[in-house]
């Protein structure tokens, strides 16, 4: 099994849709990125302490590769707008990819390149590509939120 994080705004969604493919393991919410160690929710959404929203996903390579992971990520969110994702801002909602290794580094930066030449997308990718710091779990109550709460996915676009 690998590891793979990524942050596309409200993790909520982005956690349930990761779920979704084939080959994910798991996938928890958290927060990655910050200054903060071990910070809460109401850390995070106060902007002060760096963290983004990010989901760490667990995969198995030879069920699904992280270039397939990638193509997912660029496809359930807004990648060019900037410390934002629908009605949510703040630099908690910012689009990033944190990579574990070298191989998803190199990954990531050749979807994101392949991404911004395919005309897809009207603005430029802001995405952020960056190592893989510590990823802290974010609070039971966020784990699995929408199968918890019966709710449907907060601005998730479906897979292509």
């Amino acid at each position: 099994m690998e590891k793979a994080t990524f942050g596309a705004g409200c993790f909520w969604g982005v956690e349930a849709f990761f779920r979704e493919v084939p080959g994910v393991a798991d996938a928890v919410c958290g927060y990655a990125g910050g200054c903060m160690n071990n910070p809460s929710y109401q850390d995070v959404c106060s902007d002060q302490t760096g963290h983004a929203e990010v989901v760490e996903v667990t995969f198995d390579p030879a069920v699904v590769s992280y270039d397939k992971l990638v193509d997912v990520f660029f496809q359930s969110h807004d990648p060019t707008t900037l410390n934002r994702q629908g009605p949510d801002e703040g630099t908690q909602y910012r689009s990033v990819i944190f990579t574990h290794t070298d191989e998803q580094e190199e990954v990531a930066r050749k979807k994101k390149a392949e991404y911004a030449a395919s005309g897809k997308f009207k603005s430029p990718i802001v995405t952020t590509i960056e190592p893989a710091p510590t990823f802290w779990r974010a609070e039971e109550y966020h784990q699995r939120y929408f199968e918890k709460n019966g709710l449907p996915s907060c601005h998730i676009k479906t897979a292509e």
